[in-house]
């Protein structure tokens, strides 16, 4: 393999001819096995700049290609990456989109919003997340933001994961553009009850595996809001129901003047949450169970 051959994540690209014209090429080989075994830093960062044409020093200055190729080469593989990023998300995409007619029209200006800040990705399950924006978007035009996308583009794997792990624990109205997560119940104190222990009652997120510190990195991310906000209170008998990833479920009061309180999506946290495909944490439900069975009798169905 020539010093002009470089590999990229799954793909390959070839540059052969004199005319420097790029060709790529999909690499059919995973690169599991490589992933499984455990390499030192140094040799991790070599890989990268090698990856990254950013390797030139590290060569014999006798063998180097000069400064300014160097630079070009390296700004004619970033564009190859970029190319390579969009058409798999596209790619991906069609996946995601319905075969049959639609009356709604795509926002060409957002598309190309969307391509310059999708160009970068090449992970393949945040690609995968992109895919369906693209396509949600496609069906159903203003699903998601311009404001959204960029939060998404700054969010890691490791974000993405905990915004799927809290999506498993919360609640959508009947609309499904409010989402929240149950964080408690409270009965407001009357004249007799003002010093009862059972005013309030908390659900301890982190029985869900769910730390106070990870909701404080949901609310810098633009989220959630970390405070927690009250629902209108509710008389003895009296029902509220939430969609809870697919199901139903119910909430009723056994007290009068009882509420719930919740940690509240933002609307940017509301479209995101969009993505994550229903996945039930069942122990939640086990949890708000023994948690408010001071306030409320909670039922799934």
């Amino acid at each position: 393999m020539s010093t002009e051959q470089e590999k990229l994540p799954k793909q390959a690209i070839v540059t052969a001819n004199n005319d420097e014209k790029s060709v790529v090429v999909t690499a059919e080989k995973s690169s599991n096995s490589a992933k499984s075994q455990p390499s030192s830093t140094q040799t991790q960062l070599l890989h990268l700049a090698k990856q990254f044409v950013l390797d030139g020093a590290l060569i014999p200055e006798n063998k180097q290609m000069p400064l300014e190729d160097r630079a070009v080469r390296r700004e004619r593989i970033n564009h190859l990456r970029k190319q390579q990023n969009l058409e798999a998300i596209i790619q991906k995409s069609l996946a995601y989109c319905a075969s049959s007619a639609s009356s709604a029209k795509a926002d060409p200006d957002w598309f190309n919003q969307y391509t310059m800040l999708a160009e970068d990705v090449s992970n393949n399950t945040m690609q995968d997340l992109w895919a369906k924006i693209l396509a949600g978007e496609i069906s159903q035009p203003g699903t998601f933001s311009l404001k959204s996308l960029s939060v998404f583009k700054s969010m890691s794997i490791t974000d993405a994961k905990l915004l799927a792990k809290v999506c498993g624990l919360a609640v959508k109205d009947s609309s499904k553009k409010n989402t929240r997560i149950i964080s408690g119940a409270y009965k407001t104190p009357g004249f007799f009850s003002f010093f009862s222990k059972n005013t309030q009652s908390k659900v301890n997120l982190n029985q869900c595996s769910v730390s106070y510190t990870e909701l404080l990195s949901l609310a810098e991310n633009n989220i959630i809001f970390i405070q927690e906000a009250e629902s209108n209170e509710l008389q003895k008998g009296e029902k509220v129901s939430f969609n809870f990833n697919g199901e139903n479920l119910v909430l009723t009061a056994t007290q009068a003047k009882c509420g719930l309180t919740f940690y509240k999506f933002t609307p940017i946290g509301s479209e995101l949450a969009l993505l994550i495909s229903d996945n039930p944490n069942k122990d939640f439900i086990a949890l708000i169970k023994s948690s408010l069975q001071s306030h409320f009798k909670v039922s799934l169905s």
